[in-house]
């Protein structure tokens, strides 16, 4: 099979244990980064399968229809940023690997980790010692303060379980599906939405953007905040309201804020101003950036092209394509 894989941006993969799984393969990994359909359609008209890292390429109708090559796209988890009706109608298999119940450890992690250094201002006092100065300000202990956390899934609640380990009190919001599972579980549901946001002093978001999600935290909740509180997103910016945190953090309410997520990736304009904003902590997108995340995720995704090339596809989100 002739193989592309997608914005790889440091080559990682060939590095990676799983990378021999796709032995035998006509493998071509592409290191940078292209969205623009011309472009795209240009780089891989002469593929049957696309491996696709997470969500950093959006596989649209008009490109899809404009690569009658392709047979087959890999992937893991969700699929938002991929045409399935495109994909069906021009006969594309996606394999994807919903794994469930096992959560992103690497993103909990990452979460948890922005939550700390917000708390204990750790950008901000680096560069105070590295101008010459010494301590700027004061931060937050952790312990005895409360978690909101928004969703209540594998993320969510591994998040949960790190901030009850540093004696934090956690409470969860979401659909009321959701609050039902996390009552059920034991788990503190806030009183009300307005609580949850008005109670918390780090309240983090951890859902997936669909439709019906997206837009989810308004610029009513963010105010509704306390002005010494940290909202934290590691999941997908359009979850905001659009515009919402920003002025939220303009207005002071809430005082801090810590992401990974923006409206476009990748963010290379120094100064945006999220990028900019005094009062954020910012990371470009690396809550599952790591060499034990990738060698999960990928193989996985690498099992799927291996089976596909053997004629037993795995993973089939839409199987009515698969003639056999």
């Amino acid at each position: 099979m002739k193989l592309a894989i997608l914005d790889d941006y440091f080559d990682t993969l060939r590095g990676l244990p799983c990378f021999e799984k796709l032995k035998g393969q006509d493998v071509t990994v592409f290191n940078d980064h292209l969205q623009d359909t011309d472009l795209l359609v240009e780089r891989l008209k002469d593929f049957d399968g696309v491996v696709l890292f997470r969500e950093r390429t959006k596989v649209t109708a008009e490109l899809l229809d404009r690569l009658p090559n392709l047979k087959l796209i890999s992937q893991r988890s969700g699929y938002p940023h991929v045409d399935l009706e495109a994909c069906t109608r021009n006969e594309v298999l996606l394999c994807s690997n919903m794994h469930s119940g096992t959560p992103s450890f690497a993103a909990a992690e990452h979460t948890f980790a922005l939550i700390l250094a917000s708390a204990r201002q750790i950008p901000a006092q680096m560069a105070s010692l590295q101008a010459g100065n010494w301590q700027m300000g004061v931060g937050k202990t952790l312990r005895g303060r409360t978690l909101g956390v928004y969703g209540y899934g594998r993320i969510g609640r591994a998040v949960g379980d790190f901030a009850k380990a540093f004696g934090m009190n956690v409470v969860f919001w979401a659909s009321e599906a959701s609050r039902q599972r996390a009552a059920d579980d034991g788990e503190t549901i806030a009183e009300s939405r307005e609580a949850f946001f008005s109670g918390c002093d780090v309240v983090s978001v951890h859902l997936r953007l669909v439709a019906a999600t997206r837009g989810v935290v308004t610029a009513q909740d963010l105010a509704a905040m306390k002005p010494g509180a940290i909202f934290v997103n590691t999941s997908r910016a359009g979850l905001i309201e659009e515009g919402a945190l920003l002025a939220a953090l303009n207005q002071g309410r809430p005082g801090f804020a810590a992401i990974d997520v923006f409206d476009k990736e990748p963010v290379t304009d120094p100064s945006d101003p999220l990028v900019q904003h005094p009062n954020i902590i910012v990371t470009p997108h690396i809550g599952f950036v790591t060499e034990d995340e990738f060698e999960l995720q990928f193989s996985d995704i690498f099992d799927q092209v291996a089976a596909y090339a053997d004629g037993k596809p795995i993973n089939m989100i839409n199987p009515e394509v698969w003639k056999g």
